[in-house]
């Protein structure tokens, strides 16, 4: 998955088909879930270099088997450090969390997204980008041991928070948050964009029984079992007919059967921009 398909993510580190600047060099993650014992939490690997000439990386990644799988390349944003502490994913307890996209004017109102934070999630944050900050708004609005159901509401309310508040400072800039947020069993995807279809960053999943790669051909295949797979990634991997586009304003979810549902979200800030 992360190396092999023709545009793997090792290939969107430099060459990143839909969007303006190509290159996501500014170091990557990958997060999984282990199948063996009794750890609920996923192992973080994180590295600053470009994911095109990490060594460790293209070792890691055959090596790696997990019914969860979370990985990321990242483009810094203007005036934010490259530091392991603002690679993705970020992680807390079983959760992980990844963003494609900005906060708008995340300088006019970052202060008071901080100041809505208790203090153990305040103190959670550790780098400076405003994906640290929506995973701990999130998490302030998720119960102990959140289900899918709740997981989707706060992703959803803090799309809409921020959105609400860059309303009242009178932000005349568009936002994009591709947010993604799993505990390894369910997941929850968002592609967002405050003015809709031509702002936002791209979107795609694909469903089947089984992604395998076989003498250079990626696809979804058939399996002789009954096993299901989900891929969800900014572009496709591949090719192949499969993949489909997520519609902009969504929310895409990911039960533990594996059944992918979608629904809208519906920002006040977003409904006047459309």
């Amino acid at each position: 998955l992360l190396t092999e398909p023709a545009h793997s993510l090792i290939h969107q580190s430099y060459h990143a088909k839909e969007r303006p600047e190509p290159l996501n060099g500014d170091g990557y993650g990958v997060a999984w879930y282990p199948e063996v014992g009794e750890r609920p939490e996923p192992v973080i690997f994180k590295e600053v270099s470009p994911a095109w000439s990490s060594v460790n990386l293209r070792s890691l990644a055959p090596a790696i088997a997990s019914d969860c799988i979370a990985a990321h390349v990242r483009a810094a944003s203007p005036g934010l450090g490259v530091s392991q502490f603002n690679c993705h994913p970020f992680s807390h307890d079983n959760l992980t969390f990844m963003h494609n996209g900005e906060v708008a004017e995340i300088a006019k109102i970052r202060r008071e997204l901080l100041s809505r934070l208790d203090d153990s999630l305040f103190n959670f944050v550790r780098g400076t980008t405003d994906s640290e900050i929506l995973f701990a708004l999130i998490l302030q609005k998720l119960p102990a041991s959140p289900d899918l159901s709740a997981m989707t509401v706060a992703l959803r309310d803090t799309i809409c928070e921020v959105e609400d508040l860059l309303a009242s400072v009178h932000s005349p800039v568009e936002s994009t948050m591709n947010l993604c947020l799993s505990n390894g069993k369910v997941s929850v995807v968002s592609r967002y964009a405050t003015a809709g279809q031509d702002y936002s960053q791209s979107l795609y999943f694909n469903t089947g029984q089984r992604y395998q790669c076989v003498d250079g051909l990626c696809q979804m295949a058939d399996s002789e079992d009954d096993s299901r797979a989900v891929l969800i990634s900014s572009e496709p991997l591949s090719e192949e007919s499969g993949w489909q586009k997520v519609p902009v304003n969504q929310i895409l979810t990911v039960d533990e059967q594996l059944e992918v549902q979608l629904q809208a979200i519906d920002c006040a800030r977003n409904l006047q921009s459309a």
